[in-house]
């Protein structure tokens, strides 16, 4: 979706905000940008998911067999294999199985994001993390910005070790802001907030098998903060155009044009245990995806940019 996005180089971008796996590409995209403007960003973001493919595990049957295009990651989740693991990671903490905590997103990220160029970057960068201790989210700006950081918001705490970060323990940052959106509303940033969401809002049918039950309740939880946010969002946006903030008020709170690329139509087919899928097939398919729902949105939504929203956050969350 980002590579059809900066293909098009239409948007100027100034802030980005984003929590977990949408921390990582967020990173990627800042780090090229700062060194390559578009074409740089779409480079780095191919390299980060080339590392990921580099790093992850292989289908034991070959990437080009048959059996990656005629096997759909939705096959998988009732497999006894995956119930299996799924059985192990509830009963077992990465603590104890994986006791000298190796991560191989670190190798990952360190080979494809300049931290550097992130850090010293124009365009702001938000990235949440949850405080284990405290249950509270905290997001890391641009000069904060390190491999730890990224790793602390993208840490399932069934599979990884929490990230310490000045002594405090880290968990994903989509627990509590999936992505963080308050900072856009408050840092100097443009009014114009295009949200690319990664889980699907609505299904049609009641989940009712396990694998089914499993993927609309991670749905679900971590759809929640960002609900939350957009709900108090259209609450503010609706005082604001019904007059009805006090001069001190207005002060302090600003109309932002609101645009949004949802899951539910390029990835709404997709299980839970398709987020851990590495296979280079599948992720040109994710590419693939991305770039016809951004054409979609290039095609239908972009004439809004700068003069409204193509979101009816009342409609939708209000």
């Amino acid at each position: 979706m980002l590579d059809r996005l900066l293909e098009a180089d239409s948007l100027d971008i100034r802030a980005v905000t984003a929590s977990s796996a949408g921390a990582m590409n967020a990173a990627a995209l800042v780090s090229g940008l700062a060194s390559g403007g578009a074409a740089g960003a779409r480079a780095a973001l191919d390299r980060l998911w080339r590392e990921t493919n580099q790093s992850g595990g292989k289908n034991p049957f070959g990437d080009s067999s048959i059996w990656s295009s005629a096997l759909t990651p939705q096959w998988l989740k009732d497999t006894p294999m995956w119930r299996a693991s799924e059985t192990l990671a509830m009963s077992m903490s990465p603590y104890e199985f994986n006791p000298f905590n190796h991560n191989p997103l670190k190798r990952v990220l360190d080979a494809a994001i300049d931290f550097e160029a992130v850090r010293s970057s124009e365009i702001k960068l938000f990235i949440a993390a949850t405080a284990v201790r405290h249950a509270r989210s905290r997001v890391f700006t641009s000069p904060e910005i390190t491999d730890q950081v990224l790793l602390a918001s993208a840490c399932l705490p069934h599979l990884f070790q929490a990230v310490e970060i000045e002594g405090e323990p880290y968990w994903d940052g989509g627990y509590l802001a999936n992505p963080p959106l308050w900072p856009l509303f408050y840092e100097d940033t443009p009014d114009d907030v295009l949200l690319i969401t990664l889980n699907a809002f609505e299904r049609a049918d009641t989940p009712k098998g396990a694998g089914d039950i499993m993927d609309r309740l991670n749905e679900v939880v971590f759809n929640a903060p960002l609900v939350a946010e957009l709900r108090a969002v259209a609450f503010v946006q609706k005082l604001i155009e019904q007059g009805h903030l006090d001069e001190a008020a207005r002060g302090r709170y600003r109309h932002v044009l609101l645009h949004g690329i949802e899951a539910d139509g390029w990835l709404g087919d997709l299980s839970l245990g398709s987020k851990f899928n590495t296979e280079w097939t599948f992720l040109n398919d994710l590419k693939a995806r991305g770039r016809a729902a951004a054409d979609d949105w290039l095609g239908s939504c972009f004439e809004h940019v700068g003069e409204s929203s193509s979101v009816d956050l009342q409609e939708r969350f209000g």
